[in-house]
């Protein structure tokens, strides 16, 4: 195995994982330790102000492995299905403009009430269908989080 502790280059700070700071707070963590790439949330990128969160990132160097995260398309009736395609194309265009390599979308779970799991599949499948023409015009690859 790789000793890391050695070449911080090859480490990526996901912002979940430091969850009680701030972008600008994410960003100078990583940059303070030698850490050269960063995956953050988009609510953090959000309460930054997406434009301003692409600068901060770019002026400090840092490369966005991910932006965490999209998906959670099932939902109960076509309206949420529509609000979920739609909050999966912001998210799309958030991670263009912040540079990330990716976007990471989860499945998302059984819509309240529901045991249609073949149901629930069938709309992560169509969405993930529906999101991808997008996403490649936008340049944002799709990556599923198991």
């Amino acid at each position: 195995m790789r000793d890391l502790s050695r070449d911080r280059s090859l480490l990526a700070i996901n912002t979940a994982t430091v969850k009680a700071w701030s972008l600008e707070q994410a960003i100078e963590g990583c940059a303070r330790a030698g850490i050269t790439a960063i995956a953050p949330w988009r609510d953090i990128v959000q309460q930054c102000g997406i434009a301003r969160a692409g600068k901060l990132i770019r002026a400090a160097g840092l490369s966005v492995t991910s932006l965490c995260r999209g998906g959670l398309f099932p939902a109960a009736d076509a309206a949420g299905r529509r609000a979920a395609l739609e909050d999966n194309r912001l998210a799309v265009d958030e991670a263009a403009a912040v540079g990330a390599q990716c976007l990471v979308l989860i499945a998302g779970g059984l819509p309240p009430g529901s045991k249609d799991l073949a149901g629930a599949h069938a709309q992560v499948r169509d969405g993930i269908a529906a999101l991808l023409p997008y996403a490649r015009s936008a340049g944002v690859p799709l990556a599923l989080e198991p």
